[in-house]
């Protein structure tokens, strides 16, 4: 329905209120029926409720007046000779849109009428004429005198007559947006500079500062709403530019400051700032290795105003071209004390914290250097992830622009499962939206389906992160994680630091993965080359009754184990983790075509939890959960049978889950292990509760 898509209106809540305009007397229902297709309704305005298009004029023309749209008013009302009712017009983009006169699933006909005439004979409508108005995308032109619906396209004339033109801007209807900046006009988006409130605070002393956080967390938006508002007060001339494009240059710095100075020329010329304000047409010719630090003082010598850098992307910049193009700002800094001009305040933005800035520009990494801009460790910002209520009063604005709604549990589900990773919470609800169509109300269920296509599709940002994976570094931090094992390497916190400043996992420890879905990724991703092995038909565990058989799950693992377990463990590249990720992708295969693993692992517990959610049909008809749960535990060298405090741990599951049994998995890592093909013992076992449970030893 085209009324539905200009809207962005859910049917249900479309249809409420048509019927409610249809029995209020102010629409009626019109039958139609084209050749071979089945019949429609199209909603035309009675008597009554044309009689109201003064009133609806009188109220454009007060919200023209009063809360003003800065992007001039929606709907402008002039009088002109036309002869029809209601015109139809296209927009430039070639979409075309027909007022409040002739709403329905199609648009099935069109009237000609003289004023003062009834109800002419229905035809198809003529072919759309594009409007010529050179920025309105759509006009409809609405009679004054009369009662019937017109149909000739916008401009045309028959008979002269006065009548009422309308000429309709058409809302862009905003969405969840996730890729690049955010921009209030077309996206649903939290207040920017309200996440980062220290910044403003820390321009204000003319401090150099870093603003860090993971990619995708809406970094570059905030810092352009900020450069927007300081501009706007008058005192600052804040600018925003990247470095992306100078990635390619390396350790060249000549061409490094180049390229920036390039960036930072375009982004001023796109501003739209006054002449006096930008930066010089061209750049003194220096020395490579100083000419960014003239430019920025020329440029400041002569603006009038306070200039604040933002330097986006700051990480593009390698090796050398890093070294120089951050000693030049320290240096610029510092010689702000001798009256040289210079940008009074700098924010660093990209992935990393200070400390690594602070390297690279020659500064000690833990010792305090008063010269040095970059030595503010304490000063360095995080740009945080939403809360729980930040994500409620996100999907309110869809719900305010809409009318659909997302029940309370379903925002729950999306904060459990993001923990408030931006692009996860925007992606969520997109791929809701936009992608599966839910018309009505959102709830758990689709959140949870909607979670499984992003991780099948690997989006692009969670493909970055499992290419992340196989970096050495990331490697060091996540293998302890899934292998449950501790951090013994003193490189390991610098590894750590890592991982947290990418967002792969917690700020606080012990070190876990950040979120449900990055757990739920990084585990698929290692596990693509066991499921490259996996030959079983999922269907065929499927029980009569609908339930799942995990007790044959497990005895064709054991199978799977004897026969590909040893070659595996020598071809994964997370050796410690393997038995975890095996067993993993076992399950995965076999369990998520109709049911969800849930899973929970930690450095340092010396565990893995496995929760099976596995969705059947009740006696009558009604949707059943069942749940089964698993504990992973590995025998290493050197250690205790792991079996004593595996029960106690399952016991702890199991009570979290108030489920009366479960399965503990050990898998046999000492080099005195039984042959491979003896392994695969199932027994009965009591925890320390007294609940019977299966132990696997494998």
């Amino acid at each position: 329905m085209e009324f539905q898509a200009r809207l962005g209106i859910a049917r249900n809540l479309l249809a409420t209120r048509l019927d409610t305009l249809v029995a209020a007397g102010v629409m009626r229902r019109v039958p139609y029926q084209e050749p071979g297709d089945r019949q429609r309704h199209a909603y035309e305005p009675t008597e009554q409720g044309l009689a109201l298009r003064p009133t609806l004029v009188a109220l454009l023309e007060w919200g023209d007046t009063s809360p003003a749209d800065p992007q001039g008013p929606s709907v402008i009302v002039r009088h002109r000779p036309l002869e029809t009712a209601l015109a139809r017009a296209t927009s430039r983009s070639g979409s075309s849109w027909n007022a409040p006169g002739c709403m329905g699933s199609s648009l099935p006909r069109t009237s000609t009428a003289h004023p003062g005439q009834g109800r002419a004979s229905s035809t198809r409508p003529e072919a759309p004429v594009p409007v010529k108005d050179g920025h309105l995308p759509t006009a409809i032109a609405v009679d004054a005198a009369r009662t019937g619906i017109g149909g000739v396209p916008y401009g045309e004339t028959r008979a002269p007559g006065r009548w009422h033109t309308v000429i309709m801007r058409t809302p862009r209807a905003k969405y969840f947006n996730t890729t690049g900046p955010c921009g209030p006009e077309r996206h649903y988006m939290l207040p920017p500079t309200q996440r980062l409130p220290q910044a403003r605070e820390l321009i204000e002393m003319d401090r150099y500062f870093v603003l860090h956080a993971p990619r995708q967390t809406g970094k570059t938006t905030t810092l352009r709403t900020l450069a927007a508002e300081l501009t706007a007060e008058g005192d600052i001339a804040a600018l925003m530019f990247s470095c992306e494009r100078a990635k390619v240059a390396g350790d060249d710095y000549a061409a490094t400051e180049s390229l920036l100075l390039e960036s930072l020329h375009e982004a001023a010329q796109r501003s739209g700032w006054p002449k006096k304000l930008l930066p010089p047409a061209s750049w003194s010719e220096v020395t490579p290795g100083s000419r960014f630090h003239q430019a920025l003082s020329k440029w400041c010598r002569r603006c009038p105003r306070r200039v604040v850098l933002f330097i986006d992307e700051i990480d593009a910049l390698q090796g050398d071209s890093m070294v120089s193009i951050l000693s030049q700002l320290r240096d610029g800094h510092n010689a702000r004390q001798d009256g040289q001009p210079f940008p009074a305040s700098v924010v660093l933005c990209g992935l990393r914290d200070v400390r690594d800035y602070k390297i690279a520009s020659g500064g000690a990494a833990d010792g305090y250097n008063a010269a040095s801009p970059f030595n503010i460790i304490r000063k360095s910002l995080r740009l945080g992830d939403f809360t729980a209520d930040e994500i409620a009063e996100l999907y309110d604005q869809h719900t305010q622009a809409t009318g659909q709604e997302f029940t309370k549990d379903a925002v729950e589900r999306v904060f459990e499962l993001t923990q408030g990773q931006p692009w996860l919470v925007n992606a969520l609800a997109d791929e809701i939206i936009t992608e599966m169509r839910v018309t009505g109300t959102i709830a758990t269920g689709q959140v949870e389906d909607a979670k499984e296509r992003l991780i099948k599709a690997r989006a692009i940002h969670l493909d970055s992160l499992a290419v992340r994976l196989r970096e050495p570094r990331v490697k060091r931090v996540m293998e302890p994680i899934v292998a449950g094992g501790p951090y013994t390497e003193r490189h390991n916190s610098d590894d750590l630091s890592y991982a947290r400043d990418l967002g792969l996992i917690t700020l606080k420890p012990p070190p876990q993965v950040a979120n449900p879905i990055y757990r739920e990724v990084i585990l698929r991703v290692l596990g693509d080359l066991t499921e490259q092995n996996i030959h079983a038909d999922p269907h065929s565990f499927v029980l009569p009754d609908g339930r799942f058989d995990l007790p044959r799950l497990l005895r064709e693992f054991v199978v799977f184990w004897r026969e590909h377990g040893e070659v595996l463990i020598r071809q994964e590249g997370y050796h410690e983790a393997a038995c975890q990720i095996i067993l993993m992708a076992f399950l995965h295969r076999l369990i998520n075509g109709g049911g969800y693993l849930d899973r929970e692992y930690a450095s340092g517990t010396k565990r893995l939890d496995v929760l099976v959610r596995w969705p059947y049909p009740g006696p009558d008809g009604e949707r059943l959960i069942q749940r089964e749960a698993m504990e992973l535990k590995v025998w290493r060298a050197g250690e205790n049978d792991p079996k004593p405090d595996g029960l106690a741990q399952l016991d702890r599951y199991l009570d979290r889950l108030t489920l009366t049994t479960g399965v503990l998995v050990i898998f046999d890592r000492r080099p005195d292990a039984p042959p491979w093909q003896e392994r695969g013992g199932f027994e009965q076992a009591t925890t320390p509760s007294g609940r019977q449970v299966t132990l696997l030893r494998v």
